[in-house]
């Protein structure tokens, strides 16, 4: 009889830095990879999950990262920080949950959602505020996910991967009381 993995969410530390680079670039890969020509691919990845911006953005005290574990080994994680997508509305002390990815063999199980609580509950744990997110267009699962905790679509932005351009949904959530 085999045992019950042990699953547990922590702050990501500087120090997890490397872990953290490695984590990004696979569940994008994951997930998004068949979407671009490799070099545009490399050339994201080399930039958006370079381990010293993952240092610098561990290092921020306006933004949080945590680490979904199973039996100690990372197999997801959400970012979050102040909001810095493209929209007209966006006001300083708005927040925007920026990543949430738990990798495929482990989707479903639950954790994805803690994940997601967690980092709302660090958005809002000086009280309520408008939250953001940007999802892929095409992402239907996500946006349903996102529908079902309040958050509505407003407007549109291009996420760009080198030459590719993908059309980016942005959604809102009002403070609540």
């Amino acid at each position: 009889m085999s045992e019950t993995p042990a699953y547990a969410i922590r702050r990501a530390t500087i120090a997890d830095a490397a872990l953290l680079s490695n984590l990004a670039e696979r569940t994008f890969v994951e997930t998004f990879g068949h979407l671009y020509p490799d070099a545009d691919l490399r050339a994201f990845l080399a930039d958006a999950y370079a381990v010293d911006k993952q240092r610098t953005i561990l290092g921020h005290p306006d933004y949080a990262v945590w680490l979904l574990e199973r039996d100690g080994t990372a197999i997801g994680h959400a970012a979050a920080g102040p909001c810095g997508l493209p929209h007209a509305q966006v006001a300083p002390g708005d927040g925007e949950l920026k990543r949430l990815y738990v990798l495929r063999e482990a989707q479903n199980g639950g954790w994805g959602g803690r994940l997601f609580d967690t980092a709302m509950a660090w958005l809002e744990r000086d009280g309520p505020r408008t939250l953001w997110i940007g999802v892929w267009s095409e992402n239907h699962g996500a946006q349903r996910f996102y529908a079902r905790h309040g958050f509505v679509h407003v407007g549109d932005y291009e996420f760009v991967v080198g030459d590719t351009r993908d059309h980016e949904f942005i959604l809102r959530r009002q403070a609540q009381a």
